[in-house]
């Protein structure tokens, strides 16, 4: 059973999040560039704010966990410069072919072990994402997620950019009950791929939540960038409709939620 305040999850806006999962300082997808335009092929995907801290705020973490490295509403030129300076980045072994250096792409159901600073260890597996409809990864390429666990500590799940349900099912088949899942949500579009989304809908983040047993949700990367379909409302009218309130906890950056 989880111990009281053994993890704590920081919103730095868009796809970015600090966290400390028993005392191992993690960053999940870093985005540290301000608002603008930034060109991905020929699309231009448009960021309306910036991060609630810069990357020198943020300072040295034990892992950043990148959910994927092709788009930069989840790794811009800040995020980049960051992993230059990681000990460890844990990613796509597409990503790992991409970027090198501390890069290690981690497959799924495979898992990395951390010391904890006061004992013990926390393990980091990797899981199973898809990034859009069935058969959009030859576009849309490769996305993990990611799952923490450890002894007297809560399991985690951090979504990255998946949209597929039955990716959550997968997962769920393994690990449910999640004590919290961290849902990239929004319900992104973007020309590439039509009308599809490549990130999870308000409703589809409550039906993962309900195939997860997920005792908390934080949702993430659902703001900050002008592809995004919902965001802050549509959450928390969907988890209403669900009945799964009492399970939503809607961070703004630079806001924290301890569980």
């Amino acid at each position: 059973m989880a111990i009281p305040d053994s993890f704590t999850v920081r919103s730095l806006g868009g796809p970015s999040a600090l966290l400390d999962y028993g005392g191992v300082k993690i960053l999940v997808d870093p985005t540290f560039d301000p608002p603008g335009d930034y060109q991905v092929g020929k699309r231009v995907l448009t960021k309306t704010a910036g991060p609630a801290l810069s990357a020198d705020e943020v300072g040295a973490v034990d892992v950043v966990l990148l959910s994927h490295d092709q788009h930069p509403d989840n790794l811009d030129r800040g995020g980049r410069d960051y992993l230059d300076t990681a000990r460890l980045v844990l990613s796509t072994r597409s990503a790992e072919e991409r970027l090198g250096g501390a890069v290690l792409g981690l497959p799924n159901w495979v898992s990395q072990e951390f010391d904890r600073p006061e004992g013990g260890t926390a393990l980091v597996t990797g899981l199973p994402a898809l990034h859009g409809p069935e058969g959009s990864e030859p576009v849309v390429g490769e996305v993990t997620g990611f799952l923490l666990t450890g002894t007297d500590l809560p399991t985690v799940y951090v979504s990255g950019d998946n949209a597929s349900l039955d990716r959550v099912r997968e997962i769920a088949e393994r690990y449910a009950p999640i004590d919290v899942a961290l849902l990239f949500a929004g319900g992104a579009r973007t020309p590439l791929m039509g009308d599809a989304y490549l990130t999870l809908t308000s409703a589809a983040a409550t039906e993962a939540a309900t195939i997860l047993q997920a005792g908390a949700v934080v949702p993430l990367h659902f703001e900050q960038w002008a592809h995004f379909s919902e965001g802050g409302e549509q959450l928390v009218a969907a988890f209403a409709a669900a009945g799964l309130s009492d399970r939503l906890h809607l961070l703004k950056p630079g806001e924290s939620a301890t569980f």
